[in-house]
């Protein structure tokens, strides 16, 4: 897979919640503390085959990425 986009994670997914159109899927891309979400329709979930347990890369636009300090 060749993507322009740069921040791209490998993990592995450990949780996907289905809803009426949409899922979250959480992926794990670092000892189990490191989690990533994203929310996708369940269409993509059925299309791409995807399961507890599947490596996959989250691509995050960096345009979408905020940063926050207590």
């Amino acid at each position: 897979m060749k993507l322009s986009a740069r921040n791209q994670l490998k993990g592995t997914i450990v949780e996907i919640q289905e809803g009426a159109v949409n899922a979250i899927v959480k992926i794990n891309v670092g000892n189990n503390n490191n989690i990533v979400t994203a929310d996708i329709t369940i269409q993509s979930v059925k299309e791409l085959g995807l399961a507890v347990g599947k490596e996959v890369v989250a691509v995050i636009k960096s345009t979408s990425v905020m940063v926050g300090v207590e």
